[in-house]
C-alpha cells in the first residue's frame, strides 16, 4: 500500500513538472520576411596553362614484347622532356600505362596491345611545344588549356568582390520593393569555378604521324577563361 502511494505521488509530481515546462517554453516561430537570393561575379582572363599529352601505342603477339616496346618509347620521351623541364614552366609527368588483350573472331586472345602516355604541362608554351616536337618515340594525342593557380588567384578576389556587391545591391532592392527599410544577413555561401566561353579548345582526334613536326614547335593558341564566383544565401528584411 505504501509503495502504491509513493508511485501515485511521483506520477503527480512528474505531471505537474511537465505542465509547468509546457507553460514556460516559448513557442518556436517560423522565420518570416526572409528572402533567398544569389549573385554572380565574372572576370575573363587569358589562359596561361598548356597541358599537352603525348602517347605511344604498340601491338605484338605477347604482352611482354608490348610492355618492353612501350617502356623504351616512354624512357626515350622522358629523357628528352626532362632535359627541358623547369618547375612551373614545363613540368613532366607520366600518364596511364596499360596492356590489353586483342581477341580474334573465335573469341580467343590472338595478341596484345598497349598504350603509354606522357604529359607536358606549364606556362611556357614555346618550351613545351618545342620539346614535344623533339620527341620522336611518342605522338601528340591531346592539347588543352587552362588557368594556372597564380592566374586564378589573381582575379578570383575581383570576381568575389563583384558578386558580394551585387548580392548586397539585390538584397537592398528586394527589401525596398517589399516595403522594408533595411535587411540583415542570415546565411551566405560562396563558390567559385572556371569556365571557357564559346567553343572549347579542339582536342586532337587522331594522333599526329611520328616525326611529322621535324623538331619544330607545335602550333598552339590559348583562348580565354572565365573565373566565376557565386554568392548565395538569405536575408531578413526589416
Amino acid at each position: 500500500m505504501k509503495n502504491t502511494t509513493k508511485m501515485i505521488a511521483a506520477s503527480a509530481l512528474l505531471a505537474c513538472a511537465g505542465a509547468a515546462f509546457a507553460q514556460n517554453a516559448a513557442p518556436v516561430s517560423e522565420p518570416r520576411n526572409v528572402v533567398q537570393l544569389s549573385a554572380t561575379g565574372t572576370v575573363e582572363v587569358q589562359q596561361d596553362l598548356l597541358v599537352l599529352n603525348l602517347a605511344a601505342s604498340k601491338e605484338a603477339a605477347d604482352a611482354a614484347t608490348v610492355q618492353t616496346q612501350l617502356k623504351q618509347a616512354l624512357d626515350a620521351a622522358l629523357a628528352e622532356a626532362k632535359r627541358n623541364a623547369q618547375p612551373g614552366q614545363l613540368d613532366v609527368r607520366t600518364g596511364p600505362f596499360g596492356l590489353f588483350p586483342r581477341y580474334g573472331k573465335d573469341g580467343k586472345i590472338n595478341g596484345w596491345q598497349g598504350r603509354a602516355e606522357l604529359v607536358l604541362e606549364g606556362r611556357d608554351f614555346s618550351r613545351i611545344t618545342t620539346t614535344a616536337g623533339k620527341i620522336q618515340t611518342m605522338t601528340i594525342s591531346q592539347v588543352a588549356f587552362g588557368l594556372s593557380r597564380e592566374a586564378r588567384a589573381k582575379v578570383e578576389g575581383e570576381a568575389q568582390t563583384q558578386a558580394i556587391e551585387q548580392f548586397k545591391a539585390r538584397a537592398a532592392d528586394l527589401a525596398k520593393g517589399f516595403g522594408f527599410s533595411n535587411y540583415s544577413l542570415r546565411e551566405v555561401a560562396v563558390n567559385s569555378n572556371e569556365s571557357m566561353p564559346g567553343p572549347r579548345p579542339r582536342m586532337m582526334a587522331a594522333e599526329a604521324k611520328m616525326g611529322s613536326f621535324s623538331d619544330s614547335a607545335v602550333p598552339v593558341e590559348a583562348g580565354k577563361a572565365q573565373v566565376i564566383v557565386n554568392v548565395s544565401g538569405s536575408v531578413q528584411m526589416r
